[in-house]
């Protein structure tokens, strides 16, 4: 494709926006979509990311239309196929994109993908690497984080666009609940037996990644604590490959906990979200929802990652604290998965009160120290 006329980033107007990772990490980059819509007011962003993140993009009014693609340098269930890769070149180079940030995470290489841009003829391809690039990017960001994370995510991918004079004041996470989607959740709410205006707790205890996931043995001693000194109605959430596992989270405190398991489309888990007094979860999708709708949250916070603590919400991390914490893994591989399994419920149930009865003025709150990047 021809660079004639679209050799500057404020002559791009079809944009693409590489962030091939989960829900979260797109989430994550959302401050970032804002602050290029602010910068290049013209320019439309079409973001290429993979299933999951697809299926959050219709909620991020930042972003115009979006291409869901198993890229086969990223984790995916599932081989890769070299023929979806040619496709995906093709439907790039077809569209005719002026300009392409690649968005990654700062043990990631952007280097694949930016090939994939490179191979679609985009002229402006912007990313943080490692390695000298050369003439796989155009704008080459030098890796500032090497081995270990010092920046938050959401700051990380606005520090990258910042690079190319793309700044925006506010950097909240966007998630947008469509109205129809609202009505949805209500009803099924109504339809359980809960008032959907009076007060409730959402209790997100599934996750992608094992290693994410608080022990399931601790969750009945939780409810039952939240039941004694809270009374709320509590809503489980997950996905529907967690309703055997969570089954028995079912069995406690008389009826004060309902299942919406594998019921709920992303809309209709934001606006439950949305409009609960309190979600805990772990760090997983959910958490990042609740930030972007202004939920306070309790984050059962696995120290996998130490970057993806919720941004710009009210909220307590709560972790046990471990020798082998960052180990970037979905799965303990120390097999003892203290990080969570020795975080008392106690502990849990002691946050939720705090964070209920500071509403209704959700006072802002980071722990990110605690956890932090020292």
């Amino acid at each position: 494709m021809s660079t004639e006329g679209h050799t500057t980033w404020p002559a791009a107007r079809r944009i693409l926006c590489v962030r091939l990772d989960s829900m979260g990490d797109v989430l994550m980059c959302t401050p970032a979509f804002r602050a290029l819509r602010a910068a290049l007011p013209e320019c439309k962003l079409t973001l290429l990311t993979s299933p999951s993140g697809a299926a959050v993009a219709q909620y991020v009014p930042e972003i115009d239309a979006f291409i869901s693609y198993r890229a086969p340098w990223m984790k995916h269930d599932g081989p890769a196929s070299a023929a979806l890769l040619h496709d995906c070149v093709a439907q790039l180079s077809a569209s005719r994109f002026d300009a392409a940030v690649i968005f990654t995470s700062y043990s990631q290489s952007p280097l694949p993908a930016a090939m994939l841009c490179h191979l679609a003829g985009i002229p402006l391809r912007l990313a943080a690497c490692r390695e000298n690039p050369y003439q796989l990017l155009t704008h080459w960001v030098p890796e500032r984080e090497h081995g270990r994370a010092t920046r938050h995510e959401v700051q990380r991918q606005l520090d990258l666009v910042a690079e190319i004079g793309c700044t925006v004041a506010d950097t909240s996470l966007s998630f947008a609940v469509p109205q129809a989607a609202q009505g949805r959740m209500q009803a099924m709410l109504a339809d359980a037996g809960i008032d959907p205006a009076s007060p409730y707790l959402v209790l997100n205890a599934g996750a992608t990644a094992a290693s994410r996931r608080y022990p399931v043995r601790h969750w009945p001693v939780l409810i039952g604590m939240l039941g004694a000194r809270l009374g709320y109605p509590m809503i489980l959430t997950g996905d529907r490959g967690d309703a055997d596992s969570l089954h028995p989270l079912l069995q406690t405190q008389g009826g004060l906990v309902r299942s919406l398991i594998g019921k709920l489309d992303l809309g209709e888990l934001g606006a439950l979200i949305r409009s609960s007094a309190l979600l805990i979860t772990g760090n997983t999708g959910p958490a990042h929802i609740a930030a972007a709708v202004g939920t306070p949250l309790v984050d059962l916070y696995a120290l996998t990652n130490p970057q993806h603590t919720p941004w710009r919400v009210a909220h307590r991390l709560l972790f046990h604290d471990v020798s082998c914490r960052n180990c970037l893994r979905s799965s303990c591989p120390q097999g003892h998965h203290a990080c969570l399994d020795s975080l008392p419920p106690q502990a849990v149930a002691d946050a939720a009160v705090e964070l209920v009865a500071a509403a209704p003025s959700r006072p802002a709150r980071t722990d990110d120290e605690a956890l932090a990047f020292p």
